[in-house]
């Protein structure tokens, strides 16, 4: 059994057959899908996902940083903790990329500043998004963990092994993605580095299909694929690495224990 702990559910690419993506994930073992609204329309469509399948889909709520020339602090933040209240497991996804450019990065760092401080507030974890852009979002999070606690998880991780180890200090997760699978992949270290009780994997469906389904659309269904490329890096067995990182997602998010019914 396992926790997909990030996978976009909600996306048209699942409209043609959500229902038997999500019966796929169930027969491989998933638990749990954390399904992320990463929009405010995703996350609205994400909740009604999550209803119909309360006990194994969850889901979050915020606005990406490729969305953030849009965002607006009193609309926006008002409709992500209406989420909340209604059940959203987390803020986001949210953080910076610096690698597209689709938002100004001073409108990423001013949305992702006011989402680290609601999720601070409701004390929800976040859900972290950073690519090329490390120096801005470990100083973001040091100035958020420098005034309260807040937690969360750098999910389909990528960075550094300096970034990984401030978010680890902080309390916080580190997520891997199918992307540990490709050949381009190098990094054993950092597959190495991150502690047992802190490490989640994730489909981020439906990008980024491990090998051998690169290049086609993803899904939960294909996480116990990075599990096997984790395991055999870190030493210990399949099934104890997927029990430790749904153990991990349920703790990070307040995932109840695994219901028969589905």
């Amino acid at each position: 059994m396992f926790v997909d702990s990030h996978a976009h559910l909600a996306d048209p690419a699942f409209d043609a057959d959500r229902e038997a993506v999500i019966d796929r994930a169930a027969a491989a073992g998933a638990e749990w899908i954390v399904c992320i609204g990463e929009s405010l329309a995703a996350a609205d469509r994400a909740q009604s996902l999550a209803t119909a399948h309360r006990h194994r889909i969850a889901y979050t709520a915020g606005v990406h940083p490729h969305d953030a020339s849009g965002f607006d602090a009193a609309r926006d933040l008002a409709a992500i903790a209406a989420h909340l209240d209604a059940g959203a497991v987390a803020v986001g996804e949210c953080g910076l990329d610096y690698h597209y450019d689709n938002s100004p990065r001073e409108a990423q760092r001013a949305a992702f500043a006011e989402q680290l401080e609601l999720a601070a507030t409701r004390q929800r974890a976040v859900v972290v998004h950073t690519r090329d852009a490390e120096p801005d979002t470990e100083a973001l999070l040091r100035e958020q963990l420098s005034r309260r606690a807040v937690t969360g998880v750098l999910h389909c991780y990528t960075g550094s092994l300096a970034l990984a180890r401030a978010a680890l200090e902080a309390g916080w997760y580190v997520s891997f993605s199918g992307i540990v699978t490709f050949r381009a992949w190098t990094d054993e270290a950092l597959l190495r580095y991150v502690p047992d009780d802190r490490l989640l994997v994730e489909s981020d469906a439906p990008y980024l299909a491990p090998v051998p389904h690169r290049g086609r659309r993803n899904e939960p269904a294909f996480v116990p694929l990075t599990i096997a490329r984790l395991a055999r890096t870190r030493g210990i067995d399949v099934p104890t690495l997927a029990a430790q990182t749904a153990e991990n997602a349920r703790r990070l998010f307040g995932l109840p224990a695994p219901s028969p019914v589905g």
